[in-house]
């Protein structure tokens, strides 16, 4: 009859300038897609060059690299006779565009340009690409010369425009349009167009799938069809973790489901699906609304068919539930993906990480165990890749890792770097949860390294500063407090280039930092101090998702050490101790809670609120708990921290993003780093305001 179309979409672990590697990955997405039947291939966004290269795409040689891995794909057996969607960047008339190339049988049948970009939060789209906003219009593109020698062809259609088979209609959104108010899709289902596809460079954010999931079903709902979704997955090199999700959805309803999290760097899902069923539900919810524009969307016809004469035998895929993974689960998963990716494309043996026995260290140290328990499950699950990148890392072509502990204690060096100030509790705490994950565990003591700062500094000046607790200033509590933790990132940073040295292996181990996303919001955390690393999986994290994770991760990973790092008071144990017990306490430090923070940083970045305006919303959030002088204090308090501490922001740890009020200044948040600390006016606000309650 003709009517069943079998349709692949992929997930690929893409690297940015990688064009080697992206180039392997593309044919091996098209091979497994033509094993399953697949007639039509969809890639994600700019797979060819990595959709993360920022300001390389100004270069030309990103452009040329990218036609060469477009010809190399044009002359491969592996890619006839399906056809061929995939993402590069493409100048037309001197203009820099993100496009979709597809192909067929060494034909080039269109060039499709994004024509919404994506301009937010960490994206930057505009600052290399334009948006083609010539709707329904298309030109003409002369190809290089090196695509003319192999497809013959010198001309295609470039711009707004659709596919045409014998059997059905294809269209295109990329990414950020499938998020616009005015969705292609929806005029292009109107005219006709039976089967969407979208490919996307889309980031993992905590509790964001739900809100991409919900978009392509709704898209499908309102005006029936079929919808392929595919997405880059890992880290191609930035702070984002790329979560994949590919997904093919028709008249509503999932069939087919990726992985979020995985350590597969290619995985292609396929779904048989009846043109019959768009149809019939088009007959009855559309009809009255198909109506054509005054200028159609322009089609670009191919001899070629989805379908086959004779298939009515052939099963077509049944609307299955899409699993979404807690939050707990996200964090255990994503982080631990996107380290993986660091560490074997960094060339390193392995990370170290100062552990000190409270929730923050605590949770880099399981989110590196869970990366241990990935790579386990995939080597037994038959990764050959997988395995070979552990041998490649630990140095040992004949390893076969049995065990998360095991690969644990070959890959991870923990180190807890005790002062006079710090007390056993927390030592033990350490050394309990090292010994559960297996790290390579180190007690050193920073105390002789301190003294002999000070001592340089009492030569020059003749002075010995003193803790507050024993008559000190707190200049100079805060710079004894501040010269314990800069020591410690210094022997943080040698025990990572030489202690697999002094045991007599290769390699070097990446520094990993622990600042939560609520410390960097206040500045809580000393300049270039232990929090200073190469990278920091948790420092997009939120301090009450962390203690929550690692409740998960008592169970989940039988680590019982947990508890008692769970109920111990957050401390930095920079201070003195008192009867050999914690006078200091993070929250105390803080003038305010974590909870508190999240809250406050929610507001300030999602909400966008200034200092008044955040008072005004909270004196009725909080009502119950505070008064309006209270909360008028904490808000000032909060702006003063937040602004004299913004400069440290500009030398933070590159950290995986993962919350949505992150405030990362490299990227995503860009704000001063030198503030009128006073706020004269703005608190000048509140104070009327306030006063009149």
């Amino acid at each position: 009859m003709g009517r069943k179309v079998t349709l692949a979409t992929c997930s690929l672990n893409q690297w940015a300038l990688d064009f080697e590697g992206n180039l392997e990955r593309i044919l091996k997405s098209i091979e497994i897609a033509k094993a399953h039947g697949a007639k039509y291939r969809l890639g994600p966004e700019l797979e060819i060059c990595g959709y993360g290269c920022a300001d390389h795409f100004y270069e030309s040689d990103t452009l040329l690299h990218s036609f060469q891995v477009l010809r190399k794909l044009l002359e491969s057996a592996v890619t006839q006779d399906i056809i061929c969607d995939v993402g590069m960047p493409i100048m037309h008339h001197n203009v820099r565009y993100n496009c979709r190339v597809l192909f067929l049988n060494r034909k080039i049948l269109l060039i499709r340009p994004k024509m919404v970009m994506a301009n937010h939060g960490n994206y930057r789209e505009l600052r290399w690409f334009s948006p083609w906003n010539q709707l329904r219009n298309v030109e003409e593109y002369f190809l290089p010369r090196m695509i003319q020698e192999v497809t013959g062809q010198v001309t295609v259609p470039f711009g707004d425009c659709v596919l045409s088979t014998k059997d059905t209609c294809i269209g295109t959104e990329i990414c950020e349009e499938l998020w616009n108010p005015r969705s292609p899709h929806i005029q292009m289902g109107l005219e006709g167009v039976e089967i969407f596809t979208n490919s996307s460079a889309s980031h993992h954010e905590l509790r964001k799938a739900d809100q991409r999931v919900n978009l392509i079903k709704s898209a499908t709902t309102k005006s029936g069809g079929i919808y392929l979704y595919a997405n880059q997955r890992g880290c191609d090199g930035d702070r984002v973790y790329y979560d994949g999700c590919a997904m093919v959805v028709i008249n509503g309803d999932i069939v087919a489901q990726g992985a979020q999290f995985s350590l597969n760097d290619v995985e292609v899902i396929t779904a048989t699906l009846d043109l019959e069923d768009v149809r019939s539900y088009r007959g009855e919810v559309c009809q009255p609304n198909m109506e054509r524009e005054p200028k159609p969307c322009h089609r670009v016809k191919v001899d070629f068919s989805f379908s086959s004469g004779d298939d009515i035998f052939l099963p077509t895929h049944q609307p299955i539930t899409w699993h979404f993974h807690t939050p707990e689960e996200e964090i255990s998963l994503g982080p631990a993906c996107w380290l993986w990716d660091y560490l074997r494309r960094s060339g390193q043996a392995g990370f170290l990480l100062p552990l000190s026995g409270g929730v923050d260290s605590s949770s880099t140290a399981c989110i590196v165990h869970s990366m241990c328990t990935l790579l386990c499950q995939a080597v037994k699950d038959g990764n050959g890749q997988v395995l070979e990148d552990v041998r490649r890392v630990v140095g040992d072509d004949s390893y076969h890792p049995q065990h998360p502990g095991e690969l644990c204690a070959r890959i991870f060096t923990t180190c807890y770097m005790a002062s006079e100030n710090s007390s056993e509790d927390t030592c033990s705490r350490a050394r309990e949860l090292a010994n559960q994950i297996g790290s390579t565990h180190m007690n050193i003591n920073i105390d002789m390294a301190v003294k002999g700062i000070l001592g340089i500094f009492s030569v020059v000046t003749g002075r010995w500063p003193q803790f507050r607790a024993n008559g000190g200033s707190h200049r100079e509590n805060l710079a004894l407090q501040n010269v314990q933790a800069r020591v410690r990132m210094v022997l943080a940073y040698l025990f990572a280039q030489l202690s697999l040295w002094a045991r007599g292996k290769p390699g070097g181990l990446l520094v990993l930092g622990s600042a939560n996303v609520d410390e960097s919001l206040t500045g809580y955390f000393t300049k270039y101090d232990c929090s200073s690393a190469d990278i920091n999986p948790i420092g997009g994290i939120s301090k009450e998702d962390l203690k929550s994770f690692l409740l998960y991760c008592v169970e989940q990973f039988q680590l019982p050490a947990l508890r008692s790092i769970l109920s111990a008071p957050p401390t930095a144990e920079l201070e003195p101790l008192t009867d050999g017990q914690v006078s200091q306490t993070d929250e105390a430090d803080m003038g305010m809670t974590y909870t508190e923070l999240s809250v406050i940083g929610r507001l300030r970045k999602i909400s966008k609120c200034g200092p008044f305006s955040m008072f005004c919303k909270l004196i009725h959030m909080w009502k119950d708990a505070l008064s309006p002088t209270e909360v008028a204090q904490k808000v000032k308090h909060f702006f003063r921290m937040y602004s004299m501490n913004r400069h440290k922001m500009t030398t933070v740890t590159p950290s995986y993003h993962a919350e949505s009020y992150s405030p990362d200044d490299n990227r995503f948040d860009l704000r001063p780093f030198l503030y009128n600390t006073r706020w004269t006016w703005q608190f000048r606000c509140i104070d009327q305001v306030e006063s009149t309650t």
